[in-house]
């Protein structure tokens, strides 16, 4: 799960796929095109949407995407295009960029939506956040958990 900064959107995903997947052979992780945040916690208000929905994030910390990222993980999931163009510019091949896809396109095949940063739209721009990822990650678990 990518975004910007890795502590909004990615760790909310994260935390919701995480929560989803029966099995122990998928590993989820989350991290960010940038740097700004490594190290640190979710945003507060990750945090509390999660809490208010049954997860806990806290154990999460903000890393950067790393080239490597294409040889541990079969999926790489992005909330917006800006942060898909990022992640392309960094694959090595074409077998790389065929990892990376819109999350929002699990649950609406094909429109190319963007999952919008909250950061700046107060606490109602969080729990919108969460409700669009759970729908996403409720279509990608249940594709993993066959």
């Amino acid at each position: 799960m990518v975004c910007l900064g890795n502590i909004c959107r990615s760790p909310l995903a994260h935390g919701i796929l995480a929560s989803k997947l029966t099995s122990k052979e998928h590993q989820v992780d989350s991290a960010g095109t940038s740097n700004y945040h490594v190290g640190d916690l979710p945003d507060k208000r990750s945090i509390e949407v999660a809490r208010k929905n049954g997860l806990n994030i806290t154990n999460q910390r903000g890393r950067q995407f790393q080239i490597e990222d294409f040889d541990y993980f079969d999926l790489i999931y992005v909330m917006d295009e800006s942060n898909l163009q990022n992640i392309v510019k960094l694959a090595r091949n074409a077998e790389d960029i065929t990892k990376v896809k819109l999350i929002l396109n699990e649950s609406h095949p094909n429109k190319n939506l963007e999952v919008p940063d909250p950061y700046y739209r107060g606490n109602s721009g969080f729990d919108n956040v969460y409700k669009m990822l759970e729908e996403a990650c409720e279509i990608i678990a249940k594709k993993l958990n066959t």
